[in-house]
């Protein structure tokens, strides 16, 4: 009786712990059934699963331009987007500079006009295309002083122009004497930051500036008057925009964060667009202008939203690459006829250099 009882005793031990774990395994499986339902109806962040990791900071190196990168600064979204990381804002006064804290790796997201950036990628910079944020019209401009006595371009010879080298501003300037057939020798075109351009003018050191918002409205409210536009040049021919790069390395490492950052340029472009009154006030303080002079600065410069991107005026798709890449071939051949660079490559390294693919469905 004894041996008989200890075998139903353990008989009885083993069928009990079986019955755990099959109660237990049915919960497991209850509970991935159940994660399973909610991941279908509401997709995890990013924080929440280990495929998506993100970085402990994402370092924006952004411009002060009425756009919807610099709304969505304004705004919040991209701190709304990811709240457990470091979000830092790095201001640069132009694209020149921009390259050179992509370069050293101190930014991992930058923007730049056309011109610094066909430059970046001539000279094999580790960054590509992933946003085109806006084709610049009226934004740009040649202000020059009321008493200077210019009314032309054809007036500007013997004159002192400002402008900050390798820019958009420059390259439209440049454009605009090529399209009038005037020789820039005739000019003293000086380089300039755009921070500095005011007080240059309010010294009387230069006669006029080919600059960008908000320094063009500062200008003009000082007795500036514009001479020609971006828009202008561009109608000949010498289009002009800006675009978002982001380095290689932080591109592999966190193609879902690229995703999800342009996920927020979408949205602030979106608010930009519908809500221009409430994008004015945000922005008006980032650009250091009434809300009156940022809406109209707003007005003076095209948006690009996430839907856009691949329109085969812009970035295009994989299978089909679009209009962007011909047109920073052609700007890369203008700073060639500049001196700015030595040589310019195919347009399949400009094509190469656009990410159209992080936007497939």
């Amino acid at each position: 009786m004894n041996r008989l009882n200890r075998k139903l005793a353990r008989l009885f031990a083993f069928s009990f712990m079986t019955a755990l774990l099959l109660v237990a395994a049915a919960c497991g499986s209850a509970n991935d059934a159940g994660g399973r339902s909610d991941a279908s109806s509401k997709p995890p962040s990013s924080s929440q699963t280990a495929a998506d990791p993100l970085p402990k900071e994402i370092r924006i190196g952004y411009q002060v331009s009425p756009n919807g990168e610099l709304t969505a600064k304004a705004l919040g979204l991209a701190e709304k987007k990811f709240p457990n990381v470091k979000i830092s804002w790095l201001k640069f006064d132009s694209g020149r500079d921009v390259n050179t804290a992509i370069a050293s790796g101190s930014i991992d997201f930058g923007l730049v006009g056309t011109p610094p950036g066909a430059s970046g990628i001539v000279q094999g910079l580790p960054d590509q295309i992933y946003y085109i944020h806006d084709v610049i019209g009226e934004s740009e401009a040649l202000v020059v002083q009321g008493k200077s006595g210019i009314s032309s371009l054809e007036d500007l010879k013997g004159k002192t122009i400002a402008t900050t080298f390798s820019s958009t501003s420059h390259f439209s300037l440049m454009s605009a004497l090529k399209q009038a057939n005037i020789d820039p020798a005739t000019i003293k075109i000086i380089d300039m930051q755009a921070p500095d351009l005011v007080a240059a003018w309010q010294r009387g050191d230069i006669d006029g500036a080919y600059i960008w918002q908000p320094v063009q409205s500062k200008l003009l409210a000082d007795d500036g008057k514009i001479i020609i536009t971006s828009k202008e040049v561009a109608d000949k021919g010498a289009l002009t925009g800006e675009f978002g790069v982001v380095r290689n390395d932080f591109l592999a490492k966190y193609p879902n964060v690229v995703k999800q950052y342009i996920e927020v340029l979408d949205e602030g472009t979106k608010f930009y667009r519908d809500h221009p009154r409430e994008a004015s006030e945000a922005l008006a303080q980032e650009l250091g202008l009434s809300p009156e002079d940022t809406l109209q600065a707003m007005n003076e410069i095209t948006v690009l939203d996430a839907s856009q991107q691949t329109d085969e005026k812009y970035m295009g798709t994989p299978d089909k690459p679009g209009e962007f890449g011909a047109l920073l071939k052609a700007t890369a051949d203008f700073l060639v006829e500049q001196q700015s660079i030595k040589s310019a490559p195919d347009v399949s390294v400009f094509q190469k250099a656009i990410r159209n693919d992080l936007y497939s469905k």
